[in-house]
């Protein structure tokens, strides 16, 4: 057991067992994304339309979908992700970030390169999570920049080596049982880490 800071202080660590996803992401610049004033998509890296594989034939309506107006695309698995192009290797294209209904749950990850987050991926992670929080729970927007302020300490702990790898996750929405943890990935071909909330979803009125 570690001591967290101000924000991480008050909360338990509960266990609970993460949907692995496979992912490889790459060091390069990406502009910082500023949620108040909308002047860029969260997925706003790179093009690579060129290179993905062809769009999923939706036969249903996904709970996801006002993603792709912020350059998401929807995976073969339904889940919804965000690339970025390799700078080191031409034609080769990595999952940043990654989001999915399991159950009842929603899961959303942010992949990190070698344990360490690229330029300008922290704020657009937070930006991911709030927006899926906003979208999918009753919260109010209090309660949502609590949230905010809480998972940035949290990226800000993992960033300072204060986080180890693990499958242990911290309560940061009780209401909502919302949990974020940093873990490895452990299915799949690729090997790595994320940062990865999980939270109950609830219906909009």
């Amino acid at each position: 057991m570690y001591k967290m800071n101000h924000y991480l202080g008050v909360f338990a660590i509960q266990a609970f067992a993460l949907t692995a996803v496979s992912f490889v992401s790459v060091a390069q610049e990406i502009p910082t994304y500023n949620q108040e004033k909308t002047v860029e998509k969260i997925c706003a890296f790179d093009a690579v339309e060129k290179l993905l594989p062809a769009p999923v034939n939706r036969q249903t309506q996904s709970p996801f979908s006002y993603l792709e107006q912020q350059g998401f695309v929807q995976d073969s698995d339904t889940s919804w992700v965000c690339y970025v192009n390799d700078p080191k290797k031409e034609g080769r294209y990595y999952t940043i970030f990654k989001v999915q209904q399991i159950d009842n749950k929603l899961v959303a990850s942010t992949f990190l390169e070698n344990g360490n987050l690229i330029a300008g991926q922290k704020n657009r992670s937070l930006d991911f999570f709030i927006t899926l929080i906003e979208n999918h729970t009753n919260t109010t927007p209090g309660n949502r920049q609590s949230i905010r302020i809480y998972l940035d300490s949290f990226f800000s702990l993992v960033q300072q080596g204060k986080v180890p790898l693990s499958r242990r996750s911290y309560l940061f929405d009780q209401p909502n049982r919302g949990f974020v943890s940093y873990h490895p990935l452990l299915s799949g071909k690729l090997q790595g880490s994320a940062v990865t909330i999980n939270i109950n979803m609830t219906p909009k009125n």
